[in-house]
Formats: C-alpha cells, structure tokens, sequence
C-alpha cells in the first residue's frame, strides 16, 4: 500500500511542478550599454507574456567632415517607454531553453523622447532639439550565466523633431531605420 501511495504523491508533485505557468519575469532592473550609449532600465510583468520596459540613459552620436575641424562626440539624455511581448517563452521552455531574466524572441513599440536638457560633447555650445522616436521592432534577448545578457533588435522608426520650439518655421519628420545591439547586467 506504501508504494501505491508513494507513486500516487510522486506523479501529483510532477503534475503540479509542470503545471506552473511559463511567464516574464516579474520586475528586472539592468545596465545596458552598446556600440553607442549606456542605459538602465526597469522591465515590469504586465501579463504572462507581456512587459513593460521604462528605460533611461545616453545615446550618443560620432559626427565630423570638412565642416568640422576634428571629429565630434556627443552624449544626449534619452527617456523610454516600451511595452514588449515575449511570444515564444512556451515554446523555449518546451524545449528546455533558457527563459530566465526574459530570454526570448520579441515584438515591442519603442517609444523614446530625447528632452532638450543638455548635452555631453567636446565641441562647445552644441544643443539638441527635442524630438520624439517611435518604434515598431523585433528583437532577440539571451541570458548569459546568471547576471549577464545581450539584445539585439530591429525596426524603423518614425522620427518627430520639435523644431517649432528651437525657431524654425516647421517641424520635421522622417523614417529611419533602427538596430541595436547591446550587453547588459542584471541586479
């Protein structure tokens, strides 16, 4: 009789441990950095497969040419929102991949405003105007051991510059294409 009750509570704990919901993380808090900038960012469950990233940090940008008597660096302020949905976790997990800390294939719409707070460079009196990037992109997000990660994603943006704000009759816009690729640590 012991052994038929050792089985019986041997297959309901392998049903309840293989009945836990495959999901996004809860709360993850990071420092990215990139080919050019450095952010940290909070990522926040909203559903199973659903989070939302609220990201701040510097993008940065290297200029020069004939204009220009050396070649210029400049870091700027960037706020972002971004909801992300993880739509292969199942399937990962299905197959025994790693799924901890988010990794997995996702679609997002990147949302990032750039303040015209001030700006790192070394040039002199450079200023940003603001403007605002809107970005529908896929992406891919790997856990690296227990704390370190890399992304990467793409997409084309929607540029929105206030230039009314800086002076100009008229402000702009135009589509661009986007790609990031990044390695970060998770806390």
């Amino acid at each position: 009789m012991r052994k038929y009750i050792a089985i019986i509570a041997l297959c309901t704990l392998t049903i309840v441990v293989k009945g836990q919901e495959i999901s996004v993380e809860k709360v993850i808090n990071e420092i990215q950095t990139g080919f050019l900038g450095i952010w940290g960012h909070n990522e926040s469950k909203l559903t199973n497969e659903i989070s939302l990233r609220s990201e701040i940090g510097f993008d940065s940008e290297i200029f020069g040419g004939s204009f220009y008597s050396k070649t210029g660096i400049v870091l700027v302020p960037v706020i972002t929102l971004e909801p992300r949905w993880y739509y292969n976790l199942k399937k990962r997990d299905s197959k025994s991949k790693n799924i901890k800390n988010n990794s997995g294939n996702y679609i997002a719409l990147k949302t990032s405003y750039y303040p015209d707070w001030f700006v790192i460079s070394n040039y002199d009196n450079l200023s940003l105007i603001s403007q605002i990037y809107i970005i529908p992109r896929w992406g891919i997000r790997r856990t690296i051991g227990n704390h370190f990660n890399f992304e990467t994603g793409v997409g084309l943006a929607y540029r929105y510059v206030f230039a009314k704000s800086a002076g100009y009759t008229d402000n702009e816009s135009e589509i661009l294409f986007n790609i990031n690729l990044r390695i970060g640590y998770t806390f």
